[in-house]
């Protein structure tokens, strides 16, 4: 999900916000572990009343793994990259910060936006002065496509490239 965040009035500085597109609610997200947990013991009494002894056993187990997994799916989610265009930088932020690289910067002037096919996938990549940095990794390839388009529009009165 791209959104374009509001810009202070003339300054002529463009803020893009890229996030994962989020279908649940932390709310919705412990319903869902709950119903699917639930459902889980169900079947594994069922089982047991069969004969398969194990089956709540194993349930007790099976229920914090996929409980686990589903909350680190979930909140893989909260990702987000700031991307800040003025008259003479790029900036990149990762929000929340990850590592010592959590923030960059590229002159306008000399930064090329570039779509490289790779793994059955597109990125968008920032390149100048020998340095290049992926961004929109956490969209899909159409808002990747869309974010490029956007970026090769925005920089293409400041770049000092010619026929991107």
């Amino acid at each position: 999900m791209i959104t374009r965040m509001p810009a202070t009035a003339d300054s002529g500085q463009v803020t893009l916000l890229l996030a994962p597109n989020r279908a649940l609610s932390r709310r919705a997200l412990h319903r869902l572990i709950w119903e699917l947990g639930l459902g889980a013991f169900v079947v594994a009494m069922l089982a047991a009343w069969q004969g398969n002894v194990f089956a709540p056993l194993f349930a007790l187990i099976e229920v914090p793994c996929f409980a686990l997994a589903l909350g680190l799916a979930w909140r893989a989610g909260e990702r987000r990259e700031r991307i800040t265009l003025d008259g003479d930088a790029v900036r990149i932020e990762q929000v929340p910060p990850r590592g010592a690289a959590a923030a960059s910067a590229f002159p306008a002037a000399w930064v090329k936006v570039q779509v490289r096919e790779g793994g059955g996938h597109r990125h968008v990549m920032l390149v100048a002065q020998g340095r290049e940095q992926e961004i929109g990794a956490c969209l899909g390839d159409q808002e990747r496509m869309q974010l490029s388009r956007w970026l090769r529009t925005w920089l293409s009165g400041r770049s000092g490239w010619r026929g991107d």
